[in-house]
């Protein structure tokens, strides 16, 4: 996933930003709400993951303009505001999820992707896709019941075809899933993550669309 983060302690930053990075997402790490408006309205984003309190402004006035504007990123809140009051405010403002700091960066992971699931249409863990059997709370992939070694940029591809089964993926989209701003994208890079795709899970799973990219087989 494409994931914006808007956060501006420092330390707190550094952690969730390698922490969705090591996850194998892409990650712009903005700690203004102007930087962040600037990134919003660029990119297609998957994922936000929101501070309430910025320097130039409140994270839940970013989230109700966002709203407003017809955005439908799905948002998960970052705060120290642990009040009932305050969870109730940011869930009728929008936010998809609300997780207290300090926090676990494994349930942040897990918070995460329990979100994309959901925004992808299908809550279910599980997935089946002829011979593999996908598990995408535990990121993990069986071909005929055998475990599949897959790197952390190798799974983000897949989930990323699996979210929309049957639709063409251009490199320049999956290429957006993998890399942040100012990542080093070598021309080949997508061929390279899906041809070892191809050698770990059966080459019968993703297909190449000449000349437009790639997609994913129905499940």
């Amino acid at each position: 996933m494409r994931v914006l983060l808007i956060e501006d302690d420092e330390i707190l930053g550094q952690a969730v930003r390698d922490q969705i990075a090591a996850d194998g997402h892409a990650v712009d790490w903005m700690q203004r709400l102007d930087d962040a408006e600037v990134s919003a309205r660029s990119v297609a984003y998957d994922l936000v993951l929101l501070d309430l309190l910025l320097p130039d402004g409140l994270g839940l006035d970013f989230l109700q303009q966002r709203r407003k504007a017809g955005d439908v990123t799905p948002v998960i809140i970052l705060t120290a505001r642990d009040q009932i009051s305050d969870r109730i405010a940011g869930l009728n403002a929008g936010a998809d999820d609300y997780l207290v700091k300090p926090f676990d960066l494994s349930e942040l992971t897990a918070r995460v992707a329990a979100v994309a699931r959901r925004y992808a249409g299908n809550p279910n863990p599980l997935v089946h896709q002829g011979d593999l059997e996908i598990d995408l709370a535990a990121r993990a992939v069986y071909r005929a019941g055998q475990l599949a070694d897959l790197t952390a940029r190798e799974w983000t591809l897949l989930e990323a075809l699996l979210q929309r089964p049957g639709t063409i993926l251009s490199k320049s989209q999956l290429e957006d899933r993998l890399y942040e701003f100012g990542g080093e994208v070598e021309s080949n890079t997508i061929e390279v993550h899906v041809s070892r795709l191809r050698k770990k899970l059966g080459h019968d799973h993703i297909e190449t669309v000449r000349g437009m990219g790639y997609r994913m087989g129905q499940t």
